[in-house]
């Protein structure tokens, strides 16, 4: 049977969805610990993380995975629906901030070396949600949360303000770190994500298209 038959083409699009979602999870996951390893400050959801893995003494990865299972049990009221990519998003992204962060040490004495992984970090975050938002497999459980409140009236800007500044307060309160770093991905990471959201869900459409036998659009 050629490459091209039918059998081939079926598979083309779970393998090419697999790899987008665990590698976009991958890289939100290195994101984070190059941000932790850079002493700068982290985004709202790792201020929490880290402080409660600071209460707890569990790795902040673990933390990663706990508070994205328990806002999960949020989506029941919201009446929300996890997909695979949300389940994949909390044990993935949690996962590999703890693998990274045992591979790469702290820069001695901070210096450019700190600021050029707080300067990676927000790309490297945007990138890996466009990655794994593209391929339409479920949101993360804390993004779950701002749509489920969308969903029943709440303007969007005000859930995700609410709940971001809701998670950075608990967090800074709980000892997490908040700094440049922090200022620099909140006001980063929405232009990231904007940008690189529509060029992978794009290239994913040619990808799903072409597969079909149809003409990809240009």
């Amino acid at each position: 049977m050629s490459s091209t038959g039918p059998t081939a083409r079926g598979r083309v699009r779970p393998v090419a969805a697999a790899a987008r979602l665990l590698g976009g999870l991958a890289l939100c996951g290195g994101a984070v610990a190059l941000l932790v390893r850079s002493g700068t400050g982290l985004g709202p959801w790792d201020v929490l993380h880290e402080g409660l893995a600071l209460r707890t003494g569990a790795p902040i990865g673990r933390m990663v995975i706990v508070v994205g299972a328990v806002l999960l049990l949020a989506w029941i009221p919201l009446h929300q629906r996890p997909g695979i990519g949300t389940l994949t998003n909390v044990a993935v992204i949690g996962l590999t901030v703890d693998a990274v962060l045992a591979a790469v040490p702290t820069p001695p004495g901070g210096g450019a070396l700190a600021l050029g992984y707080a300067a990676a970090s927000v790309p490297m975050m945007g990138i890996g949600t466009g990655l794994y938002l593209g391929v339409d497999l479920g949101p993360g459980p804390r993004d779950g949360i701002m749509t489920g409140l969308a969903n029943r009236g709440v303007p969007v800007w005000l859930a995700r303000t609410w709940i971001e500044s809701t998670a950075l307060g608990v967090g800074w309160l709980l000892g997490g770190t908040v700094g440049l770093g922090t200022v620099w991905f909140a006001l980063g990471i929405g232009p990231a994500v904007a940008w690189s959201l529509p060029r992978f869900r794009a290239d994913w459409h040619r990808d799903t298209v072409a597969t079909a036998g149809a003409p990809a659009p240009s």
